[in-house]
């Protein structure tokens, strides 16, 4: 009986966890708490990006928020405490946790350190006088003692900026990202004159050989593009790319556009060439399964998938998002443009769920709507092909032995050599070019 109070009295420490396929750390981007609020049970608490996305976690429990562990701008690892939550009205100064058969006291630590506690006195004090002990230890800790959190104190040294000598705005006098980058612009200097050997700087942990050319702008690698960068490693050093490329002659697609326009606009529906494609694709994977499959290294087989979930490249101002589009043989041609629009928005905002950027078999990207002709496009892992669009272009073309102006569209494969090899590549990409060419062909596949 006692063990169960003893147990309800304890601090939750609560982990980041494991929010998606592969994930091992993400970046707190904002608190939407802060230390002494009171939180409900699945209440939003932390948006963290990782995985392309911005994550909103909810509380596993009702408290106070007794201790953040993590500052905005820090990449935690999943695992690593980084709330910690208290009773309904408990107060953030002091957590409770068990020590051997009895209770014991602990301050709280933040991020920035562990506060000095006083020893232990005797006599019994009311709630007034412990909180006023608190107020005074807090003070006589911040004393001397620099409190900043490990981002800012490596800010302030690749800046140049003596902490000691800042003027910390946070709360308890904490310093802040900002108060370094203040700082930083006060104590700005002309740039000394360059020798003509520098002295190489053997303890320096960052190059500075950039700077000997000009000014420079370091932007850390972190969040979506480092992401985007450990995918693009891993696709280039795992997969062996081959390529091919090709035209497909779309003047009747496009008249069939044309005259769909009409009845997407009474839907509401922004209709682009994108649908078409991904249907195209999908019966052409039909066709040539060995296209619609991953390796698995593991095992030493090669997975031949049965459904058609189509990710479509999304250029944002982050980087590159892949979101898919599920079960696309069983959608029609305005359906897949209602999706993909949405998802397509929920991407640029950073609000797409996980789930919608995983599950894809096959990859289309559209550079051609950049302005780009061909391309070649890196597979995204574990699929084994991608397939890239260019501009369509207006060229003359020989029709029945004369030189006719058709709609051409430039498209580039890329694909995986273990799986694919390069006379099935082309047997798709004619599958696909057939189908573009005769649109109706496309309708018929509904």
């Amino acid at each position: 009986m006692v063990e169960g109070k003893e147990e309800e009295r304890m601090a939750f420490e609560f982990r980041l966890p494991d929010l998606g396929e592969g994930l091992t750390e993400g970046e707190i981007v904002k608190w939407l708490v802060k230390v002494g609020d009171p939180i409900e049970e699945e209440q939003v608490f932390v948006q963290v990006e990782t995985d392309k996305a911005v994550i909103e976690i909810p509380s596993p429990k009702k408290g106070t928020v007794l201790q953040l562990g993590a500052a905005e701008g820090e990449t935690v690892q999943v695992g690593r405490v980084i709330i910690v939550i208290g009773l309904p009205g408990e107060k953030p100064e002091m957590v409770v946790e068990p020590s051997g058969d009895e209770t014991r006291k602990r301050p709280s630590v933040g991020v920035v350190g562990e506060l000095e506690e006083a020893p232990e006195e005797r006599e019994e004090k009311t709630p007034g006088e412990r909180a006023q002990a608190t107020v005074i230890k807090i003070q006589v800790a911040a004393k001397g003692k620099i409190l900043a959190v490990p981002m800012v104190r490596k800010l302030a040294k690749d800046l140049n900026v003596d902490l000691a000598a800042v003027k910390g705005t946070g709360p308890q006098g904490r310093i802040t990202k900002e108060d370094v980058l203040k700082a930083a612009q006060q104590q700005k200097a002309p740039e000394p004159e360059i020798p003509a050997k520098p002295a190489p700087e053997k303890a320096a942990k960052v190059s500075r050989k950039y700077e000997l050319y000009g000014t420079i702008e370091r932007i850390p690698l972190r969040g979506m593009r480092k992401t985007i960068a450990q995918a693009m490693v891993k696709s280039k050093s795992t997969i062996p790319h081959a390529a091919g490329i090709d035209e497909a002659d779309v003047t009747q697609l496009v008249a069939l556009k044309a005259k769909a326009k009409e009845r997407a606009e009474q839907k509401k529906i922004h209709l682009t060439f994108l649908p078409f494609v991904i249907k195209t694709v999908a019966a052409a994977l039909q066709e040539h399964p060995y296209l619609n499959a991953s390796l698995d290294d593991e095992s030493g087989e090669i997975v031949l998938k049965k459904y058609y979930n189509i990710g479509v490249a999304v250029d944002t101002k982050d980087g590159l998002m892949v979101p898919v589009v599920k079960n696309v043989k069983g959608k029609n041609i305005f359906q897949l443009a209602e999706e993909l629009a949405v998802l397509s928005e929920k991407a640029r905002a950073r609000t797409i769920d996980l789930a919608d950027l995983k599950g894809g078999t096959f990859t289309i990207t559209n550079f051609g709507a950049m302005g780009g002709i061909y391309g070649f496009p890196i597979i995204h892992h574990p699929e084994v092909a991608i397939l890239g669009l260019g501009k369509i272009l207006e060229k003359p073309v020989v029709r029945d032995g004369k030189i006719a102006i058709r709609k051409i569209l430039p498209l580039s494969l890329s694909f995986d050599h273990r799986v694919v090899d390069g006379a099935e590549a082309v047997r798709f990409m004619n599958t696909v070019i057939a189908l573009l060419e005769d649109p109706g062909l496309i309708l018929m596949e509904e």
